[in-house]
């Protein structure tokens, strides 16, 4: 069903590309925009068991999107560094495709928002009080991973051979 990584020298292995997901803090999220037209945008998020979640409006081209078409992708770089005597960037970066629903359940919408506060906001006193404030005014997005792959540069790739 998912196209399987050309240049598999490269393909990090899946504990990597999920411990890239769980300590990164934003991604691209890739959607069916309106009129045929991708819809790529940055959010913040948090990876837990096979799941990103992250909060968004209501109402918007993100939550429209996902109502019309759940299937997404995801991409996260961990590393991106230009090396301009060798022509090339060392990188690793994960992409993720998935299914995202808007949680409509309650308490798997504050479960999430309890996930992506322990990531951005760890300890933090007023949490509980900040959740229900903005409670009825945010909805959460899970995206369901069905496929992770991660790569990395050949130069990186290689080190790990030495």
């Amino acid at each position: 069903m998912f196209r399987e990584m050309r240049r598999k020298r490269q393909l990090l292995p899946h504990e990597e590309s999920v411990a890239i997901l769980k300590k990164m803090t934003n991604g691209v999220l890739a959607l069916h925009g309106d009129d045929g037209y991708p819809y790529a945008v940055p959010v913040s998020y948090v990876y837990a068991d096979g799941k990103i979640y992250f909060h968004s409006a209501p109402q918007g081209h993100k939550t429209d999107a996902i109502t019309r078409d759940g299937k997404v992708s995801f991409c996260v770089v961990e590393q991106d560094e230009i090396v301009p005597a060798e022509f090339t960037t060392y990188f690793r970066s994960v992409i993720v495709f998935g299914k995202a629903r808007l949680l409509t359940d309650g308490e798997e919408k504050r479960a999430a928002l309890l996930l992506l506060a322990a990531k951005y906001s760890p300890g933090e006193p007023g949490l509980q009080a900040e959740i229900e404030k903005g409670f009825n005014r945010l909805v959460v997005v899970e995206i369901t991973a069905e496929h992770i792959t991660g790569k990395e540069a050949i130069e990186l790739a290689a080190r790990r051979k030495e």
